[in-house]
């Protein structure tokens, strides 16, 4: 569509709106502003038109003519994505799923639930809630998100360090390819025959296919949770004692870290009774039966303790457990009141290097001149430190991307990964160049082409071209691991 014609569009203008009721094809400014950009709103651009279907027939003329067409499809959840996955193009189109909106089938006796993507990813919980299940993963944003997001992006949440992420707690999925065939990829069953496309899928991006119908995994409410809140005076001992933890073979089922910065903005938001004086704090849940809980309790609370935590608060009871989340869940809209702008990173590193990886960044944080307020799963290593900035300010967000850059290279340096749930979008699209050797963004491209041949299904996203990488400073690859020109400096 890049060399249409504007005869063209406007016949491909016609041709679409014959597939769709007349209020399904939004093409004005007004109309197609709020599609702009998804929750990482430094990445903005005007889509040519919006399409809203509600049916898979739908959806399926709607891929078939654009394949046909040469026409950029870009599928969109809700928007809450922090990476811009969802970014849409000037010469295509973007296909909202907002109206799969309905939960089909709840099955109590195999905990299952087959949903549509445009369902809420807290309102799986809700609806299940009647049969004493719940949906594990509960990313911040769950209460807005949607579930065909979650799966395009792998996304997690503080439980998910015991439950895992989006990826294990699917069990199929209905996508429509590019040219139109519907696949079930995946089973209800215990396992399917043949190659695990149900993980390839899973993150994907919206690169391979659009996702129509998925089947999630439920599982029971445990019968009791208690949440311990642990103030330290130094975010390196809170660090090590992350690690302690995990050390003694305790999962808990969320282990969640915020600096000062994070804790201040967390309770003027929420009051949830965070310690202000405290550099950081540990929450750790456990859950199971009251005797297992209460024995890993004392545990725990001992090697806090012995890691110079400076005070431990227990919860009491459920009301008094959701009141500490709330900070925590609140965090991201929190810091959000302290400062004009912020930058939300998302790496994942392993979980002894936390303490340098955050003495790092703090560093970097006065080389740019740039607070960081961090707040991440501790427990798995995910981080998310929010970079504070201005984007009145000349020149500031790019400083802003730079430093952004540099966290991801120290990740990728401590034997970690640019990404654990945000995924790669536009934002990390350079640093994929930093994580990877040019034949296994080869096998990447391989893998797209064979779902999607003329790259229609959300170009230029997540996996960078080899010419990309090259014009970037190239990558090599020595004694079997990867290096990149200025990660030396770590």
């Amino acid at each position: 569509m890049t060399t249409a014609t504007k005869h063209d569009r406007q016949q491909l203008y016609q041709q679409l709106k014959q597939l769709l009721p007349a209020e399904a094809v939004l093409e004005t400014e007004e109309q197609t502003r709020p599609y702009e950009s998804d929750g990482l709103t430094a990445y903005q651009q005007r889509p040519w038109l919006v399409l809203l279907p509600e049916t898979i027939e739908q959806v399926q003329a709607i891929l078939i003519l654009c394949n046909h067409e040469g026409v950029p499809v870009v599928a969109r959840g809700a928007g809450t994505g922090l990476s811009g996955g969802a970014l849409p193009l000037a010469n295509g189109v973007l296909l909202s799923l907002a109206k799969f909106n309905r939960i089909r089938h709840i099955d109590p006796a195999n905990r299952s639930a087959v949903v549509e993507p445009g369902v809420r990813n807290l309102a799986i919980s809700e609806a299940a809630a009647e049969y004493n299940l719940y949906y594990a993963p509960d990313p911040s944003s769950q209460i807005a998100c949607t579930i065909g997001g979650n799966v395009a992006e792998n996304a997690g949440g503080v439980h998910c360090l015991k439950y895992g992420l989006t990826v294990h707690n699917i069990l199929e999925l209905k996508i429509i390819t590019i040219d139109g065939q519907v696949l079930t990829i995946g089973s209800q069953a215990l396992d399917a025959p043949g190659y695990d496309l149900l993980a390839l899928m899973t993150g994907s991006e919206g690169m391979l296919g659009v996702i129509v119908e998925i089947t999630v995994r439920l599982l029971p409410k445990p019968p009791l949770a208690r949440v311990i809140l642990a103030a330290f005076d130094n975010i390196e001992k809170a660090g090590n004692a992350v690690a302690a933890i995990i050390a003694e073979g305790i999962i808990p089922a969320g282990l969640e870290m915020m600096d000062r910065l994070a804790i201040k903005a967390a309770e003027d938001y929420a009051h949830a009774g965070y310690p202000l004086d405290a550099e950081a704090i540990l929450l750790c849940e456990l859950d199971g039966t009251s005797e297992e809980v209460e024995d890993q309790i004392k545990q725990v609370q001992q090697l806090l303790k012995d890691k110079g935590a400076t005070s431990l608060r227990t919860s009491e009871n459920e009301a008094d457990r959701l009141k500490i989340w709330q900070g925590r869940k609140a965090a991201f809209p929190a810091v959000g009141r302290i400062s004009p702008d912020y930058y939300c990173m998302d790496g994942t590193i392993p979980r002894h290097q936390l303490a340098m990886v955050l003495k790092k960044i703090s560093e970097l944080s006065q080389e740019y001149g740039l607070a960081v307020a961090n707040v991440f799963h501790a427990g798995d290593g995910n981080l998310h430190p929010l970079i504070l900035y201005d984007a009145n300010n000349p020149g500031e967000l790019d400083q802003t991307e730079e430093f952004g850059g540099k966290i991801l290279e120290l990740c990728v340096k401590a034997g970690g990964t640019i990404t654990g749930e945000h995924g790669v979008g536009r934002e990390k699209i350079d640093q994929m160049c930093v994580q990877f050797a040019s034949p296994e963004l080869q096998l990447f491209h391989d893998i797209k082409h064979s779902f999607d041949p003329s790259e229609l299904l959300n170009p230029g996203k997540a996996v960078p071209t080899l010419h990309r990488c090259a014009e970037l400073g190239g990558m090599h690859v020595h004694d079997g691991l990867l290096s990149h020109p200025g990660l030396e400096r770590f």
